[in-house]
């Protein structure tokens, strides 16, 4: 057995209203009702944050820049020489 979190929530009594008969049309009881719709938007928006969406003409600006040859600049030049100098146990 899943382990159960218990969530509290206030609304007004429109909002009571409206979810009582959409979850009596539905045949649930509101607490199911609220919890399924809860978990849909919240995977919609966790879906559409977890994705970027780009402009072809970005697209291919990144899929340029990922192909080409790789040259770092001067601050990077002088890490790796730094990195070079320190011994390493």
């Amino acid at each position: 057995m899943s382990a159960v979190a218990r969530f509290d929530l206030k609304m007004d009594v429109e909002e009571k209203d409206v979810v009582a008969r959409a979850a009596a049309l539905m045949g649930t009881t509101m607490a199911a009702f609220v919890r399924t719709a809860a978990k849909e938007k919240a995977r919609e928006l966790l879906d559409r944050e977890s994705r970027i969406t780009m402009t072809a003409q970005d697209f291919d600006a990144f899929t340029t820049a990922l192909n080409g040859a790789f040259t770092p600049n001067a601050a990077l030049q002088n890490a790796i020489s730094s990195a070079r100098g320190i011994k390493r146990a």
